[in-house]
């Protein structure tokens, strides 16, 4: 440890009133008096709850972190932080990351701790805790809580989301009966855990590891296999190391970090969502990244791991064909193998080590599953700071095309109508969906991936193209044009358009545009303006969240929390 004193002997450490109130109220958790000599405090911050069936078994976990931390020579000192559970949260998980990485920063930075492990999972949680720890930047390690098993039903593998938005749309067809929609219900979650298809939850683990915050294999390990437990004894022996050491997480949170995340990120087709996560992350260090990043950096990275929503397999199998290791394995001299990571290797020493299992999972770059995948950014007079879209999970001959919108202009208008039988749309149609980015909503809800109309799917129609400045589930599939920036309700283009408007779509092109006149369009934001409702939210964490949100394309984080404060507090308690 470095010569100074470390942050918990200046509460431990004194002996004086101040130490004897510090000393005297911890000690009644059964804390012993040797305890106090100096050696690293580690907390533990965990996102346990029983509202959500990723982090259930967090506290379990938790003690398997405590025995690592003991046996190195630390003490560890658990404290809770706010969960979000993505399928129970309303209106979206995504409104309160923010507020999750607020309560992290302030927790770590308030109390007497030398390191900390962050314990997570669902899909806003991860980030959540990491923004809030990087603008902290003490020693950090992530482990998370692994996904659940593979999914069963009827004999098959089924996967968390996908196989929902499928049966779902099939049911909507006629094409699967009520009965066997709910039968599949029983068998989609079988084990705590994320979901166990590469949505944000499976794509932000494994985003870790590219980022170097965890140890080898955090995101592959179903969360109820015993070498999880192994993980976070391992994690709680490192964590101690890197107190002694110094490593802060602004050491390994590098340029080369979140360029091998974006690698990684187009190699296993991940989450849309990961991109304004990484943003947000990136801000909180002072990494400059761009939306156009996740472009430039993966547009030569083909389909590597084939998983739902972008294949075939699930998590489980991803685990037993070499997971994250395996797969920078196969990216080569194209990731950058001397970026470091909390286990003291070179993410290059970790790829050599690595071995592919099951080529059927994990594919070479010379036979890829797929093409050039990752993220396309968009831009254009409907989307002048920029739209993403997954071509992954996009039908390809709907990448580049022509159609006319069918707008919606908020999310209860789509509900209303989309049922309509005599709704105005037909297979080349697009629809617009308005209200539902940042501020809008509030929130970004994940509802950028719309269902069809019924009477398109009758006739054999899968998928349309789509276009929000909304989210979609990591989980989810179709040819759907998401962040829209700048968002309808702070008055950018989508705001403007009308039904019947026409729009381009030129996916390989990276264009977005609205065949509008600008003196059409001057015209319609005029009377937008004269009829712009008055702030909805008057107090209270909403009131916050909507007055200082940040757009998509700069992460959604809050102006105010951009970067980091230190670690350092320097007035005394008492």
């Amino acid at each position: 440890m470095a010569d100074k004193p470390s942050r918990s002997q200046k509460n431990f450490g004194k002996l004086d009133r101040d130490g004897f109130i510090h000393r005297s109220w911890i000690k009644g958790t059964g804390l012993p008096e040797h305890v106090f000599d100096g050696r690293p405090v580690i907390g533990i911050c965990n996102t346990w709850s029983e509202l959500v069936t990723c982090q259930f078994h967090l506290r379990d976990l938790a003690e398997y972190v405590k025995r690592g931390v003991w046996e190195a020579g630390g003490v560890p000192i658990e404290f809770p932080a706010m969960s979000l559970p993505e399928t129970q949260m309303r209106p979206t998980a995504m409104l309160f990351r923010n507020l999750l990485a607020m309560e992290v920063e302030e927790s770590i930075r308030a109390n007497p701790i030398d390191g900390v492990v962050l314990l997570g999972g669902c899909d806003k949680t991860t980030p959540g805790q990491l923004m809030g720890a990087a603008s902290v930047d003490l020693p950090t390690m992530v482990v998370s809580s692994g996904p659940m098993l593979n999914g069963k039903f009827r004999g098959r593998d089924i996967g968390s989301g996908t196989d929902v938005w499928r049966f779902s749309e099939s049911v909507r067809a006629g094409e699967m009966s009520l009965a066997d929609f709910l039968g599949a219900e029983a068998g989609m979650s079988r084990s705590h855990g994320t979901c166990n298809t590469m949505g944000t939850a499976s794509t932000m683990a494994s985003l870790v590891e590219a980022l170097g915050v965890s140890l080898p294999n955090n995101a592959a390990l179903p969360g109820v296999d015993a070498r999880r437990k192994t993980l976070a004894h391992l994690t709680g022996n490192r964590i101690v190391e890197l107190v002694k050491q110094d490593v802060r997480l602004s050491q390994i949170l590098t340029r080369e970090a979140f360029e091998n995340a974006i690698l990684m990120h187009a190699a296993i087709g991940g989450s849309t969502n990961a991109v304004v996560h990484l943003l947000a992350l990136a801000g909180r260090v002072g990494v400059p990244l761009s939306l156009e990043d996740f472009d430039r950096i993966g547009r030569d990275v083909p389909l590597l791991v084939n998983l739902m929503p972008s294949g075939q397999f699930l998590m489980e199998d991803f685990c037993y064909a070499g997971g994250c290791p395996a797969v920078m394995k196969e990216l080569g001299a194209v990731f950058g193998r001397e970026a470091l990571t909390v286990s003291g290797f070179t993410q290059g020493a970790i790829a050599e080590a690595a071995e592919v299992w099951n080529r059927e999972v994990i594919a070479t770059r010379e036979s890829p599953f797929g093409p050039s995948s990752g993220v396309w950014v968009l831009r254009g007079n409907l989307c002048p700071d920029g739209a993403i879209l997954k071509p992954s999970a996009a039908s390809p001959d709907l990448l580049s095309h022509r159609g006319r919108a069918v707008v919606f202009e908020t999310i209860e208008d789509y509900h209303a109508r989309i049922d309509d039988p005599d709704l105005q749309v037909d297979a080349t149609s697009v629809l617009v969906l308005k209200g539902c980015g940042p501020a809008g909503y509030p929130g970004m809800p994940e509802v950028g991936n719309m269902a069809l109309p019924p009477k398109l799917l009758a006739q054999g129609v899968r998928d349309m193209v789509r276009i929000s400045d909304a989210r979609m589930s990591g989980t989810a599939y179709g040819t759907v044009i998401l962040h829209v920036a700048p968002e309808a309700h702070v008055g950018g283009p989508l705001a403007l358009v009308r039904d019947g408007d026409e729009i381009v779509l030129d996916g390989p092109g990276r264009t977005l545009d609205l065949i509008v006149d600008a003196a059409e369009l001057a015209r319609r934001r005029t009377a937008w303006e004269a009829l712009r409702p008055p702030p909805a939210y008057s107090r209270g964490w909403a009131k916050l969240y909507v007055d200082t949100v940040l757009q998509a394309d700069r992460g959604v984080d809050l102006d105010f929390l951009v970067g980091r404060s230190s670690a350092d507090v320097t007035r005394e308690s008492h």
